[in-house]
């Protein structure tokens, strides 16, 4: 599973990217991205941190987040089973159509609405879910209506919380937001080899002193830290599709076994083998 970056990165005219079942649940991923993104997890509870407003959410949640609204991963710390849809939702989908097509008001009030963030509860979040659930699995025309369908549905909800009492403004300048798409670029690029802090500050311009700062004032974590739980991520998921330890180790860009395992343990409460054994057996 790739990191998820803040612009879309793949060749395609669709004004909608969906994530199916993303799991980024030992990455503390604090991020924003120019998209709007409807977010649906089921069978986990944990926080919810949106811009500002930190809460918690009980086994399932369905949130509509506004362009450059910094986030955390939803999934981050769950150590249940649980399904996650993210839906991302290009700024021209907006201005280029909604915009400019009387019929779909509606549609805009409820992104004009994303601002704030948006929590959605009772019927309007089962229902949503069950529609969420099924993107996937669809043609590329019935997607485009499914998720149109979908956003005529919340723009029509009474059943949801603003997240903020004002639009939440972010306070990374543009500068900063190119910065940190560069930072999360070359860590889903070049994970499998070695990244030393010299590079990663030389790419940002800064000094190490400098850029350590940074990074850890903008994603709360060391770099090094954040780079690890990626590769641990990446690790869990070479493990459940038949890579042994030694292989995924040395795949995932550690350069020694017993440092692979050390921090395996220490991001995950087990080692590979029995997070292995434990999953396989299910």
């Amino acid at each position: 599973m790739k990191i998820q970056l803040e612009t879309f990165e793949q060749p395609t005219k669709s004004p909608f990217r969906l994530l199916h079942d993303p799991k980024l649940n030992h990455l503390y991923y604090w991020h924003f991205h120019p998209e709007f993104e409807l977010v649906y997890i089921e069978g986990a509870s944990a926080k919810r941190h949106v811009g500002d407003h930190i809460s918690h959410y009980k086994n399932n949640d369905l949130v509509l987040i506004g362009s450059n609204i910094p986030h955390l991963n939803f999934d981050h710390g769950v150590k249940t089973n649980y399904l996650k849809e993210v839906l991302h939702i290009k700024p021209s989908f907006k201005t280029d159509f909604i915009e400019q097509t009387s019929e779909l008001q509606s549609l805009e009030h409820l992104l004009e609405l994303s601002k704030y963030g948006i929590a959605f509860t009772g019927s309007t979040k089962t229902e949503i879910g069950k529609l969420m659930k099924t993107l996937h699995t669809l043609s590329p025309f019935d997607f485009f209506m499914q998720v149109v369908t979908i956003l005529k549905l919340l723009s029509q909800s009474k059943e949801f919380e603003l997240l903020h009492k004002k639009p939440f403004i972010n306070k990374y300048r543009k500068k900063e937001q190119g910065r940190l798409r560069k930072i999360y670029g070359l860590i889903d690029e070049r994970y499998q080899d070695k990244i030393s802090l010299d590079e990663i500050a030389t790419l940002c311009h800064m000094t190490k002193p400098a850029f350590c700062r940074y990074f850890k004032k903008a994603t709360g974590t060391t770099f090094i830290g954040f780079l690890n739980q990626y590769r641990i991520s990446q690790a869990k998921r070479l493990l459940l599709t038949g890579k042994n330890i030694s292989e995924t180790c040395y795949a995932c860009g550690f350069e020694s076994l017993s440092y692979f395992n050390r921090t395996f343990r220490k991001i995950t409460d087990e080692n590979p083998s029995e997070f292995r054994r434990r999953y396989l057996n299910q």
